[in-house]
């Protein structure tokens, strides 16, 4: 079974509706706020659900109180009531309790020339926060999994999810990132150093609307699974700048490809054919660890992957020192090693 995450039916627009009107126009100044530094859509969009989860427990538990006149053992109270009758992870409520200082930063620092908000200083980051725990086993996937899964998938002729998992274990994707795959992106123009395709800037994670814009590279171990998929999309007359596609019926009854926005229903199939969980933040892991087993130097990878920290290599790299001890020593010492490179 795909990995499981809690989810509570907190807010309604009933309780919505019952939300002080100061902490409500309190909470809209703010994301109006963080709206004209140009935070991203997608983030504006779980700050106000985070901010009216924590609205609508105020109101039913703490008397609607104004967010200025919080103390912190309402702080506290809050926390406990999200970890121990939400179920809450102690992950989320860090995520919830950023929210909420974001705001009270917002408070101290902008807010501070009116009177009414001058005394104010943040108390958030004063409760501690529980400790930080893995709530979900991660998944390793060894190649001979990968290659089962693709193997299945072509059987099945399912070559749009067989080509996604694959251009995922040659790159190293985030999902969204997949999503924003063109068409184009693999001719030969974007084919390059004889070993892979480096895709237009496309939007990553990052802060603002435009995120962090990076060239992407899919090594060419994916090409089989993407002329798959290429070649299907002619057969059914496909016409699609995106390489992922969906598509609508119109009113004339004639059909309209769209970029394909979700893919949640994949990965639960490929859950299935696997045995174990498989999200695709999974397959990142796979191909740093990859990559690193091929004896790739680590700027190289760091590089391949667009990171700023080299931190990152410790982070998505599954490989431990013991793992590697067979390939640098052997019975007469310590091995001289041939150093990689993305050509193999």
């Amino acid at each position: 079974m795909a990995r499981s995450t809690v989810y509570n039916s907190i807010t309604s627009p009933d309780k919505l509706a019952k939300i002080s009107t100061e902490n409500k126009q309190l909470g809209e100044d703010w994301l109006e706020y963080m709206q004209s530094i140009d935070r991203s859509p997608q983030s504006l969009v779980a700050y106000r659900s985070d901010l009216n989860i924590f609205w609508v427990w105020n109101m039913e538990f703490n008397n609607n109180k104004f967010f200025t006149k919080l103390t912190k053992r309402e702080i506290a109270k809050f926390q406990n009531h999200a970890l121990n009758t939400w179920g809450w992870s102690p992950n989320r409520i860090r995520r919830v309790k950023s929210c909420l200082s974001s705001l009270s930063n917002y408070i101290e620092n902008v807010l501070d020339d009116e009177e009414e908000f001058e005394n104010f200083r943040p108390i958030i980051r004063k409760i501690e926060n529980p400790s930080k725990e893995a709530v979900r086993e991660k998944t390793v996937l060894p190649d001979e999994e990968v290659e089962r899964l693709l193997k299945t998938l072509v059987e099945n002729k399912q070559y749009e999810r067989a080509c996604s998992v694959a251009i995922a274990a040659f790159s190293g994707m985030r999902k969204t990132e997949l999503l924003e795959m063109k068409v184009e992106f693999f001719n030969d123009e974007h084919f390059v150093y004889d070993a892979m395709w480096k895709t237009d800037k496309i939007r990553t994670k990052g802060f603002g609307k435009l995120g962090k814009q990076l060239n992407k590279f899919i090594l060419f171990g994916a090409k089989p699974y993407i002329d798959l998929w290429l070649n299907e999309r002619v057969e059914k007359n496909i016409v699609s700048k995106y390489l992922f596609v969906s598509k609508s019926i119109n009113e004339d009854g004639t059909f309209t490809w769209n970029q394909r926005k979700d893919v949640s229903h994949w990965t639960e199939q490929f859950t299935d054919i696997l045995g174990v969980d498989f999200y695709f933040h999974c397959m990142r892991h796979y191909t740093c660890t990859r990559l690193h087993r091929m004896n790739l130097p680590s700027h190289v990878i760091q590089e391949f992957f667009g990171w700023s920290s080299s931190e990152m290599l410790k982070i998505y790299n599954d490989l431990t020192a013991e793992d590697e001890f067979e390939k640098y020593f052997d019975k007469d010492g310590v091995k001289e090693v041939k150093q990689g490179s993305l050509t193999d």
